[in-house]
This record gives structure tokens, C-alpha cells and sequence, in this order.
């Protein structure tokens, strides 16, 4: 892919029984954006993580909520944009797991996130009218 830009949104219910056409969408941008086999693989898992944390946690349950999911890539980084209008919450101050710890002395929760910050090179949050807006990069040039 040249100096054009790629850009590409799905929108989801937060219900998990979505998560194969999220999968399925990560997949086909990352080819279109010219990731090898592996990395698409890794950014599936990283980007289904985040996804469905927001459907798990973001709204109240019982409340039906959606998840956006925006990617735009410019032949240098991938930015996948994942928004939602549930409760506030920034998982970027999330302390990062031990992992040293055995998985029983572990505090539940947590993984995902670290997974997700090892995964991608740059994680940014915020809050901008009265959504949750979680930015994953991923840099195209080293893969």
C-alpha cells in the first residue's frame, strides 16, 4: 500500500457472539494494509481483547450498547480506533500484570490489557464527549 489511506469501520452490539465477523474484518484490513500472516494473527487477538472487554464491562448489564471499531492506515502505521459510549475507563492505568507470579497468585483480570500493550507499539486513551476512545498503533514498516 503506497501513501494512500486506508480506512475502514465496522460497527458492533456489544454482544460477543459478534467477535467472528470482528475477527473476520481485523483479518481483511490487516491484508489490506500489508501485515504478514503472524502479525494479523497477533492483532486479531490484541484487537478481540480490547472488543470484548468493552462488550463485557462497558454498559451496565442488560443494557444494549455498540462498539466502534475504526481502522485507518497510511502505509507507515496501522490505527485501529475503538470507541464506545459506556462507563468511562482507561485501561492505559492499568497497572501491567506479574507475570512472574504463578496464575494462581495472580489478581484476576488484567491479562488482556498486557497482552494488548505487548502486542501493539502505541496505546492512547481518552474521553472526548462522553465516549471511551481506546487508539491501538501498529506500525507497518518492521513487520
Amino acid at each position: 500500500m503506497d501513501n494512500e489511506c486506508l480506512q475502514r469501520s465496522l460497527t458492533l452490539p456489544n454482544d460477543i457472539d459478534t467477535v467472528p465477523q470482528l475477527n473476520e474484518f481485523i483479518e481483511i484490513v490487516c491484508e489490506e494494509a500489508g501485515f504478514d500472516m503472524s502479525t494479523t494473527m497477533s492483532l486479531t487477538l490484541a484487537i478481540e481483547e480490547a472488543v470484548v472487554n468493552v462488550m463485557s464491562y462497558a454498559y451496565p448489564e442488560g443494557t444494549e450498547g455498540t462498539v466502534d471499531i475504526e481502522v485507518k492506515a497510511n502505509g507507515q502505521c496501522a490505527y485501529f480506533i475503538i470507541s464506545d459510549s459506556g462507563t468511562p475507563f482507561d485501561p492505559t492505568t492499568k497497572e501491567d500484570v506479574d507475570t512472574s507470579l504463578s496464575a494462581e497468585e495472580r489478581p484476576i483480570g488484567g491479562l488482556g490489557i498486557f497482552l494488548v500493550k505487548q502486542i501493539m507499539d502505541n496505546i492512547q486513551y481518552e474521553r472526548k464527549d462522553g465516549k471511551n476512545i481506546l487508539t491501538l498503533c501498529k506500525s507497518i514498516i518492521n513487520n
